[in-house]
């Protein structure tokens, strides 16, 4: 019998962490944060006057709803049995609860190289260890050192798997072989995590998109699941996001045609360009550097967020601008930087944070006349992404565009696609994998309906083998 427990990401988008338990053993797929709850927790500081950044201990993040709630594995009497930690791809929703959640368990976290190297990144970037920064103020800090630092700060060993391949989690009397199978989605080394047990593969599938031209890395590992699909499924556990979308994820070649349309097409002489997307969306900044590049113009990457995942994907060796930009992420760098492009607008391309509106972001500080740049008509403000629709970055984002506004900057929004796929994405990803059951994740009961209509309309029985899941339950199969 397997057991699988649904413990993050069944009520909210985000904060994602399932498990899954065969005999006396249990793995834990993903450890993901609540962002919004963050948000919300830092703005209410900052109303406050608490200015000063401070630690956010797995205390406060609790009490804020802002990461899963695994306490239910300490009542159930299933602490002890965790085995490993497996992370799926490198977004915060999904291993930037791993500084809290891990050190509770005697178990290796475990990821691709991008995945490893961003929460390196994470665990290098907590307040406590401003010293070590200080110490370095570039993005080449002493390697050695700062493994030594990470280690000391998280216990639990880090494992790293190569897209494609397998990891073996030691059980309490035998092992379980998990397969790491590439799939593409908007930022690098995403894995399709496969556990397979003695009743049959359970299949971990949250994020994913099928972009068979994918702009940088493979495209999904089709054969494989194919094979997976003959051997046996027994439950695939799937991203539904934006499962009532009638629609397939375009490829993220179309969102770089997008950047390029906006870049070489656009009146950009004599013009300030600007822009906003992930930080952690490798692919996309890869077309903005190779656009800009045939614009001659200098490239600049401005903002810690962007500097961490830059800095991650160099040390993973998936970076194909390294040598290719510039990066600043402290306040006199960043301040330095603007100056100088503020004087010649037209010799560089700034690439900054803040494509949510967030609070202290570097394009928020912009338009708030916080940093030396001066924006006027003569600026183009290109957003190569897409306001996460939930409240608090509606309302950022809201607010950031009438500040641009009233300098009169050109403003190109919505310059994206999607890396989640949608309800015909789904309909082949369940039809590739053909599962005994499917279990909806990644958001709260109103995306995960459209989900199960479509495995009814695939056959599927509500209750018997398409299971609707909240947040801390367990169903046995």
């Amino acid at each position: 019998m397997v057991e699988i427990f649904s413990i993050g990401g069944y009520d909210e988008v985000g904060k994602n962490m399932s498990a899954v338990k065969i005999g006396d053993d249990v793995i834990l797929l993903d450890a993901g944060i609540f962002l919004p709850a963050v948000i919300d927790h830092q703005e209410s500081e900052t109303e406050r006057g608490e200015t000063k950044q401070v630690e956010l201990s797995e205390f406060k993040m609790r009490s804020i709803g802002a990461i899963p709630d695994d306490l239910i594995l300490d009542k159930l009497g299933l602490r002890n049995k965790v085995r490993a930690l497996l992370i799926g791809h490198a977004h915060l929703d999904h291993v930037g609860a791993v500084p809290f959640i891990a050190p509770r368990y005697k178990a290796d976290v475990v990821g691709t190289p991008f995945t490893i190297e961003v929460l390196k990144q994470i665990m290098n970037d907590s307040p406590n260890r401003k010293s070590n920064q200080n110490k370095s103020q570039n993005r080449f800090q002493n390697k050695s050192q700062e493994m030594r630092d990470i280690q000391q700060s998280l216990r639990n060993p880090l494992r790293v798997v190569q897209p494609n391949s397998s990891y073996n989690v030691k059980g309490k009397s035998k092992n379980y072989q998990v397969e790491f199978l590439n799939m593409t989605h908007s930022t690098p080394q995403t894995a399709l995590m496969v556990v397979h047990t003695p009743e049959g593969a359970i299949v971990y599938s949250n994020d994913y998109k099928l972009d068979n031209s994918p702009v940088l890395g493979n495209k999904p590992n089709y054969e494989a699941m194919k094979r997976l699909s003959k051997t046996g499924v027994k439950a695939l556990i799937i991203d539904s996001l934006y499962a009532s979308d009638e629609r397939k994820t375009p490829s993220e070649k179309i969102a770089r045609d997008l950047v390029e349309e906006v870049l070489l097409t656009v009146n950009n002489e004599n013009k300030g360009i600007i822009v906003s997307t992930f930080s952690s969306h490798i692919a996309r900044l890869k077309s903005v550097v190779d656009f800009s590049k045939k614009l001659d113009r200098e490239i600049v990457f401005l903002g810690r967020s962007l500097g961490k995942y830059v800095r991650a994907s160099i040390d993973a060796k998936i970076c194909p601008f390294e040598k290719d930009i510039k990066v600043a992420f402290y306040k006199k760098q960043v301040e330095s930087m603007l100056k100088k492009v503020n004087k010649n607008k037209d010799k560089y391309v700034v690439v900054c944070t803040g494509h949510q509106g967030e609070p202290g972001s570097i394009l928020d500080r912009i338009a708030r006349k916080k940093l030396p740049y001066d924006l006027s008509s003569d600026d183009n403000v290109i957003f190569a992404s897409k306001t996460i629709p939930v409240s608090v970055n509606i309302a950022n984002k809201g607010q950031l565009d009438k500040r641009l506004k009233k300098d009169r900057v050109r403003i190109f929004d919505n310059v994206h696609v999607s890396g989640h796929g949608g309800r015909e994405d789904a309909r082949d990803l369940i039809k590739i994998l053909n599962p005994e059951h499917v279990i909806p994740s990644h958001g709260d009961t109103q995306k995960l309906i459209p989900m199960i209509e479509l495995c009814k309309e695939m056959g599927y029985k509500f209750g018997k083998n398409c299971h609707l899941m909240q947040n801390s339950q367990k169903l046995k199969i």
